[in-house]
């Protein structure tokens, strides 16, 4: 099955990624979605395709030391959350 998959925007409220990260957090992001939508598959109610205007997801949960890698990955588990089986 091949899944396409956009997200036309990603408001992050209260985070700041310096213009030299973003490229990264985008990245990190891609890959860990791009991975649990190819071992855990998409939510049933998903599968006939469509838009969603928003998708409520999980939490992220941040620390002084959290990189733009980590920041992606812990963003792809939320959106999965609200998109997964």
């Amino acid at each position: 099955m091949k899944i396409n998959f956009h997200i036309e925007r990603l408001i992050l409220d209260g985070i700041s990624i310096p213009a030299h990260q973003q490229a990264t957090l985008q990245a990190a992001i891609e890959a860990a979605l791009s991975q649990s939508l190819a071992t855990g598959g998409l939510a049933p109610g998903l599968l006939a395709g469509g838009a969603m205007p928003y998708v409520r997801g999980g939490s992220v949960q941040l620390t002084g030391q959290t990189s733009p890698s980590d920041l992606g990955t812990q963003i792809a588990q939320a959106v999965y959350t609200g998109i997964g089986k």
